[in-house]
């Protein structure tokens, strides 16, 4: 045997020692790892994929359905991979609720999906996290409470903006028109005077383009929701690239906007929420601070999320509110009938809405069944959880899924059916429902609820004060077609109806 043979040998046996050293310890480790996920049982779900996970399981149109779907086999709490990535879903209202609000530290972060991270990029209140998440949305909550919401001075604002939209609809003079522009104008104009501090005429190209609302649609796009999921892959698709050009002209047009304020800014005198921020920045600069969270692009994604935010879900609701009043005439009467016994001709103030039961219970029926907001934005484990028997490790991604909550078969005696009488007792007094989440729950609850509550009420009171709400000539109340489709929210299918005045 020469000095190569004997050099080969001991090289093949050294080889195959160590080979069975690694396989010793790859058993002694995944038996270890194995017997921890036996003693941690972690969520059940689809089989997934290699890298695909459950996508082709997925109408990324109404991911939503698939999620209810999946919840009536695998239960409340299940898994699902969404590429290679896996998330926990939470369905039906206790469930949702015992998360969100008795474990709402451990299931209280942002998850930010990869397009919103590489455009907030943890700035602003929807998508960041920790002390920038508290700060601006403790100086959001205190200022827009400042700047009249929940007080007569936004109910004010809201009535003003009211009449505007009237005049609008007036004109149509009862011809058919689509609802989209003139309410989300109407609904914007809101945020506009708390967030800049005055309104806009609905004819200014300016808030036209402010008021666009692709840069959301684009958000839940089947495309984009793909990127989210293979950014190595996707990520030239043209979706994405109009996302982001869109978002850098938002942007644009917000840095004008806020230099014109900043020129005319009063300390003593703040018109709305830039001037209280551009305030607070000033101050803490006077003071020697500057790496604070009061910077230009805390300033800027935030107005934008309020902006985004404040509009779309009210206008959404608003519209779908229409279209159900002109599907189902009956109660279109009830409401009108009411409105004109308690109300009569003299202007709707809030302090009404507990003496107008049946249109208080057809307004939150509309927020319940339009489900606008089918999952809620997702939240992240902050810490290691044992939830309802599975565990669940910190940084997982969590979805509430709130039409799981809207609809729940064990809460509401008609889940798929526009039944008003869900918020009212025998007695016809409304009666709220603890069921009732459409603006989630816990700490990332929507900070504006009682704004949009207002919003929903004052602008939907008036505009059934003076308008019926019809199909377009030729078209029945039956084929008025309630199916959504999925942008950043439900929305109704595009459609048209005629506001003809009633008084």
């Amino acid at each position: 045997m020469g000095i190569s043979d004997l050099f080969l040998q001991s090289s093949s046996s050294v080889s195959l020692l160590g080979a069975l050293v690694v396989l010793l310890l790859v058993y002694l480790v995944s038996s270890s790892f194995f017997s921890s996920q036996a003693d941690r049982k972690e969520p059940p779900g689809p089989r997934p994929l290699p890298v695909l996970g459950n996508l082709l399981q997925l109408d990324l149109k109404r991911p939503h359905n698939n999620f209810l779907e999946f919840s009536k086999k695998y239960g409340s709490v299940f898994s699902v991979h969404l590429g290679p990535k896996k998330a926990v879903v939470l369905a039906g209202y206790k469930t949702v609720k015992e998360a969100l609000v008795n474990y709402a530290d451990e299931f209280g972060d942002r998850d930010p999906m990869l397009i919103m991270h590489e455009f907030n990029q943890g700035n602003g209140v929807i998508w960041s996290n920790g002390d920038s998440w508290k700060e601006m949305r403790r100086f959001v909550l205190t200022n827009l409470k400042d700047f009249g919401m929940g007080k007569k001075a936004c109910e004010d604002k809201i009535i003003e903006e009211c009449d505007y939209l009237i005049e609008v609809l007036k004109k149509f003079k009862g011809e058919a028109f689509d609802t989209t522009r003139p309410i989300n104008y109407a609904v914007s104009n809101i945020i506009c005077s708390m967030v800049y501090g005055s309104r806009f005429e609905y004819d200014d190209p300016e808030f036209a383009s402010l008021v666009d609302n692709r840069h959301g649609q684009l958000l839940g796009s089947p495309s984009i929701q793909v990127y989210n999921m293979f950014p190595w892959f996707c990520k030239w698709i043209a979706n994405r690239k109009e996302f982001h050009r869109l978002g850098a002209a938002s942007t644009k047009q917000n840095i004008e906007l806020f230099s014109r304020l900043k020129e005319t800014l009063n300390p003593q005198m703040c018109r709305g929420f830039v001037d209280a921020f551009l305030v607070r920045k000033q101050n803490l600069e006077e003071s020697g601070i500057t790496n604070s969270h009061y910077h230009y692009e805390n300033l800027l994604k935030t107005v934008m999320n309020l902006f985004s935010a404040g509009t779309v879900t009210t206008a959404t609701t608003l519209r779908w509110g229409l279209l159900f009043m002109a599907k189902y005439p009956k109660i279109q009467d009830q409401v009108q009938e009411e409105l004109s016994r308690v109300i009569g001709s003299r202007q709707v103030q809030v302090e009404d809405r507990k003496n107008l039961p049946f249109t208080n219970a057809v307004i939150h029926e509309t927020q319940r069944l339009a489900n606008i907001t089918p999952v809620a934005i997702p939240h992240k484990t902050t810490q290691d959880v044992t939830f309802q028997g599975y565990f669940i490790k910190e940084g997982t991604t969590v979805y509430p899924l709130l039409t799981s909550v809207l609809y729940d078969e064990s809460e509401w005696e008609r889940p798929h059916t526009f039944y008003p009488a869900h918020f009212l007792d025998k007695d016809g007094k409304f009666v709220t429902r603890d069921a009732f989440m459409p603006f989630s729950a816990g700490r990332r609850a929507c900070p504006g609820e009682s704004l949009a509550r207002m919003e929903l009420f004052i602008f939907f009171t008036n505009l059934l004060q003076r308008f019926r709400f019809t199909p377009p000539p030729g078209v029945s109340e039956d084929e008025l077609d309630l199916t959504p489709q999925l942008h950043l929210t439900l929305d109704p299918l595009p459609h048209k109806l005629c506001a003809v005045p009633c008084m």
